[in-house]
């Protein structure tokens, strides 16, 4: 019988095993990459399993070596650049193991010059769920079948920018940085350092078998505020934190509190989101009602935001429209515009009462004014 592995220990060790190699932005991007790394190794267990992307807005931030990095730690590692829907998805449903993909300058697939690559897109959303699965046409002409293959694997990528939102909300992400100057590391060598990094692996492993019990069917506490889509996240990983024992519960949650709460200052939101948000904050605070020719030179005019430049054209009447009528008024009808009264003429505009229902369902909280009111004006109207 194998001797009983301790936990915490071997994640400690997991953890100073990437510190040798690689820079990441926070404690917490350690901690979360000795989980995910553990986790993978457990992957039947979970009903989800959280993409991890390294992210940077500068090539030389250390992305691909923290691929490399993890790649020595995990199960089947599947190293794929530019790699197909079709290659990823047979690669998973082969039945030979579940690879573990390692998808590196993901920017070359998603980014503003990719196109759109859906279907790659469908397989990275589809595999997060242990029940997710990839329809295909088998057979030829008309004697073709529709077959479902499994997509549900443990997947890390590697890019400049950005990804689409709907695999970052299925993601732990680490915005990667240029290592400053006083910032040092291990050279990484192949053929020294994946025999070591191998070693660790099969510990992981055999530690896995033993975790088992404990981390199959396990509901981890969620630290208060983390729900809904990042709980789904962090659910496996703090699974692995608990089972592991030691401080690594403790430093789990602290990690995925910092992470989630960095992931949500990064979000913009959709683009509708933020004309919503610039509505509200900028171009309609304390007024009711404004004519659309002024709603455009307001919006038109802020800095910082991309309404003077949608794909080379301002932002229009025509589609200023478009997008309000996606979203509903208290009433459930679409936002439209509505005759205005000005000046002994009539000018289509919009109203904030029609407004108010989606600022509230659909925008983040109101930022706070840093700076107090001027004296005299505390009860002004």
């Amino acid at each position: 019988m194998t001797d009983p592995i301790d936990g915490a220990a071997l994640l400690d060790e997991v953890e100073a095993f990437h510190r040798r190699f690689n820079v990441f932005p926070t404690d917490a991007a350690f901690v979360a990459v000795a989980l995910w790394d553990a986790h993978a190794h457990l992957l039947d267990c979970f009903d989800s399993t959280p993409r991890i992307a390294f992210l940077s807005p500068e090539p030389g931030s250390g992305k691909t070596r923290a691929l490399e990095i993890v790649e020595t730690l995990v199960p089947q590692p599947m190293t794929a650049v530019n790699a197909s829907a079709a290659a990823l998805f047979r690669s998973v449903s082969s039945g030979n193991g579940k690879p573990t993909i390692l998808f590196d300058e993901i920017d070359t697939v998603f980014g503003p010059k990719a196109g759109d690559n859906e279907e790659l897109r469908g397989f990275l959303n589809a595999g997060h769920r242990r029940t997710g699965v990839t329809y295909r046409c088998i057979g030829d002409g008309g004697q073709q079948t529709v077959q479902a293959f499994p997509s549900y694997c443990a997947v890390a990528v590697a890019g400049l920018g950005s990804l689409p939102d709907t695999i970052l909300s299925r993601s732990v992400v680490i915005r990667m940085r240029r290592r400053a100057r006083n910032e040092k590391v291990e050279p990484f060598r192949a053929r020294i350092h994946e025999a070591q990094g191998h070693k660790l692996r099969d510990r992981l492993a055999t530690w896995a078998e033993q975790a088992r019990e404990y981390v199959m069917g396990a509901w981890p506490d969620m630290p208060d505020g983390v729900s809904d889509r990042p709980a789904d996240v962090w659910e496996p990983l703090l699974a692995v934190a608990d089972a592991a024992g030691g401080a690594w519960p403790e430093r789990a949650r602290a990690a995925c509190v910092t992470l989630v709460t960095a992931s949500k200052a990064n979000d913009k939101g959709s683009l509708g989101v933020r004309l919503l948000t610039d509505l509200r904050d900028h171009v309609m605070v304390g007024i009711d009602r404004l004519p659309t020719v002024a709603i455009l030179d307001r919006l038109n005019a802020l800095d910082d935001a991309p309404w003077a430049d949608l794909h080379g054209k301002p932002l229009d009447n025509r589609r200023l429209s478009r997008m309000l009528a996606e979203y509903m008024t208290a009433d459930n009808e679409p936002i439209t515009s509505r005759n205005i009264k000005a000046a002994g003429s009539v000018l289509k505009g919009y109203y904030a009462a029609d407004l108010w229902d989606a600022w509230a369902r659909y925008c983040p909280p109101p930022a706070e004014s840093p700076l107090p009111p001027l004296p005299g004006t505390e009860n002004a109207a």
